[in-house]
């Protein structure tokens, strides 16, 4: 699916969130193994740019420009959340327990999140405008720098392991997973 080159930083992440939830969308719909990883490849992967060049990029853009310091802090542990389950899932098969699961839980965080930064009047892309910020320049940067990821990226290369920005300091103790069965008919 070719995507239309956007100059402008507001109109490039929307783009990048569309096209995540037609992904997701595709994904419901999948029945077959392969077709699902595959997708789920494709959602891990644009995510992965996605939030690198908005942690990289535009995040610091907004940090000193935005009145609102709190939904910029949100973001971050909105992205650190995703990033956990976007490892999960490419360590892991479709057929594995809680495949399905978190990538339901994924994109519903997707969702919210896309939600906050999207509101008209007090959403990160909206005090983005207000604050004056050059978003031509701004979309060039990110542009430029997707495109370097896609290529670093490309045909199958390895994504790299999450770096968070809010999560600190815990070590993850791995149980024994929870069986769910079917409840009696």
């Amino acid at each position: 699916m070719p995507t239309t080159q956007k100059s402008d930083a507001i109109a490039l992440l929307k783009e990048d969130h569309r096209k995540v939830e037609k992904l997701f969308e595709s994904f419901e719909k999948a029945r077959d193994t392969k077709r699902k990883r595959a997708l789920v490849q494709e959602i891990c992967t644009e995510l992965c740019i996605h939030t690198i060049i908005e942690e990289e990029i535009f995040y610091p853009a907004c940090k000193d420009a935005i009145e609102d310091g709190d939904i910029l802090e949100e973001s971050y542990v909105e992205h650190d959340g995703a990033k956990v389950l976007i490892a999960e899932l490419l360590e892991s098969e479709p057929d594995a327990e809680f495949y399905d699961a978190k990538v339901s839980v994924l994109s519903e965080m997707i969702k919210h999140h896309v939600k906050e930064e999207e509101k008209r009047s007090e959403g990160l892309f909206a005090q983005a405008k207000q604050a004056g910020l050059d978003l031509e320049r701004l979309g060039q940067r990110l542009t430029e720098r997707k495109q370097a990821l896609k290529e670093e990226f490309a045909d199958g290369a390895k994504l790299p392991p999450p770096h968070t920005r809010s999560f600190t300091g815990h070590e993850l103790v791995q149980d024994t997973p929870v069986q769910v069965s079917a409840a009696p008919r």
